[in-house]
């Protein structure tokens, strides 16, 4: 089974964090934490800041990991790299994406998550509901 990782950018805002929903191909519009693929020589990090410069014109700043995932697709396996983070500057622009919201912990149930990103779910609400707001 082909092999894919990626990394995901948990944008943290006021106890909510921001969620895209996809505007493509054979998941369109399922929900997702925005992110992408690693490039040969990137490290995580890097790689997390380029894919939210290329889907979201803005910059943000990584914090610690989260939490990593391991998830079978059909087509593949995706081991997920999901760091919290929070902008740096201006607002995100949807360049890739059909909708964006900001969700609270509340709110993580109201809209239907791509497999592996609901995994991440439960640790997420622990920590929008802990984190300082």
């Amino acid at each position: 089974m082909r092999r894919i990782e990626v990394v995901a950018a948990l944008i943290i805002r006021d106890g909510h964090v921001f969620a895209t929903q996809r505007g493509y191909g054979e998941w369109k519009d399922w929900w997702e934490f925005p992110g992408g693929k690693m490039e040969p020589g990137e490290s995580r990090e890097e790689a997390l800041r380029r894919e939210i410069r290329e889907e979201l014109s803005c910059e943000i700043h990584v914090g610690d990991l989260l939490q990593t995932l391991e998830w079978d697709y059909p087509a593949f396996h995706l081991t997920m790299h999901c760091f919290v983070c929070t902008l740096a500057d201006e607002a995100p622009y949807l360049n890739e994406h059909e909708a964006a919201r900001w969700l609270d912990a509340g709110q993580l149930q109201d809209v239907k998550w791509l497999p592996a990103d609901y995994d991440l779910l439960p640790r997420l609400a622990w920590r929008l509901n802990v984190a300082p707001r």
